[in-house]
């Protein structure tokens, strides 16, 4: 998750709305929490819901920046991966059974939507701009792998072991896949970060003595404003996941409403989760910085179920009911279409308009079918 920290600047517009959001959101949480909401003051709870991920992302980056790497990657991605983790287990505790697959649906729509949607928008946002969009094949094809295994060892084993009934793990089976997630993040951050950082900078870039890319960037920030960036950060991650529990019933029934079935509310978590990912990689794109748009596509993915995964088979020792993560038919030829055609893609180190297209096609298939199985 190499953004340029542009976003970070104190004294911008948006560092001023990050700083004032996760107040306002703290403060609704406590004037809303236990009530019966009119429809008005939902959508303002929404609204704020939105806005404090948003937010939270912001002053987790200030942070990140502030530290350095790797430590910068994975404080960005524990803030992102607890705001996800946070939205899941609440919809779960409130929702019952019925949510026993909530984990597997948001984890795989934050697969296909990194993996497609935002590689895909990356892509075609530089092939856009300059014809042919140019990135590192040994740095985002080592990324690629990861999450090509991270995805197959947690959301395909599932469906087809058999010490449990169902797509399901068996405790051991979750204990090991847990723990291969982690190691294979927390390897994937050492060589993103350190033993093999120039895989992951664009061809032909150079580093200053500091480790950055000679790209502009901000000025690090004071500790005063990580240090205040990081208050905000934690005020803004507990107003997420609160106000989440308060909107948790609303969402769930406006999903039933509309006849759509109960994986569309894993697509909502993540696409709520991903925006701030999803906005900053096209802006990276815009500026032909394709390697870093491409490393916070597949660095997102990675974190959703290297770390994803692992949080919620803790929780599952006192949540009640099952966790089913495998994957079914359909959901297993698009996640394999998706490999193929990223590893088509990711070899020649350079894309045009037609990869671009496919991946985008790739992710609305994903999106329609998940609304119309």
């Amino acid at each position: 998750m190499n953004a340029p920290p542009a976003a970070t600047v104190t004294g911008s517009p948006l560092a001023m709305v990050a700083r004032i959001v996760p107040i306002v959101a703290v403060a609704m949480l406590i004037g809303v929490w236990g009530r019966e909401l009119p429809v008005p003051v939902e959508v303002v709870v929404v609204g704020l819901l939105a806005a404090a991920v948003l937010a939270a992302v912001h002053h987790a980056e200030v942070v990140a920046h502030r530290v350095g790497e790797p430590f910068g990657s994975l404080i960005l991605a524990v803030a992102v991966t607890v705001i996800e983790v946070g939205l899941i287990i609440t919809l779960m505790v409130s929702g019952g059974p019925a949510t026993a697959s909530l984990a597997r649906d948001t984890v795989f729509a934050a697969v296909m939507i990194t993996c497609n949607g935002i590689v895909g928008l990356s892509l075609l946002v530089a092939a856009l701009r300059t014809r042919t969009a140019r990135f590192n094949a040994e740095g985002t094809g080592a990324a690629l792998t990861t999450v090509i295994t991270l995805a197959t060892l947690s959301l395909v084993l599932p469906t087809f072991t058999t010490s449990a009934r169902g797509p399901e793990f068996s405790t051991p089976q979750l204990a090991f896949a847990a723990f291969a997630s982690l190691i294979l993040y927390a390897l994937f951050v050492f060589v993103q970060n350190v033993r093999h950082r120039d895989y992951f900078l664009a061809p032909g870039a150079r580093e200053s003595r500091d480790g950055e890319e000679d790209d502009t960037h901000a000025a690090s920030p004071s500790n005063r404003t990580a240090m205040i960036s990081l208050v905000l950060l934690l005020a803004a991650l507990a107003a997420v996941v609160g106000l989440a529990k308060v909107e948790s019933g609303t969402i769930e029934h406006s999903v039933a409403a509309a006849g759509l079935p109960q994986s569309v509310v894993g697509v909502v978590i993540a696409l709520l989760v991903l925006l701030p990912e999803t906005l900053a990689a096209a802006r990276n794109a815009r500026r032909n910085r394709t390697q870093i748009s491409l490393n916070l596509a597949l660095g997102s993915a990675m974190a959703s179920i290297g770390l994803t995964i692992p949080a919620i088979a803790v929780a599952s020792i006192w949540l009640s009911g099952p966790l089913v993560l495998g994957l079914g038919a359909t959901q297993i030829v698009l996640l394999a279409l998706t490999a193929g055609v990223g590893i088509l893609t990711v070899m020649p180190g350079r894309s045009t308009l037609l990869q671009a297209a496919v991946h985008l096609v790739l992710c609305a298939a994903y999106l329609f079918l998940a609304a119309n199985p």
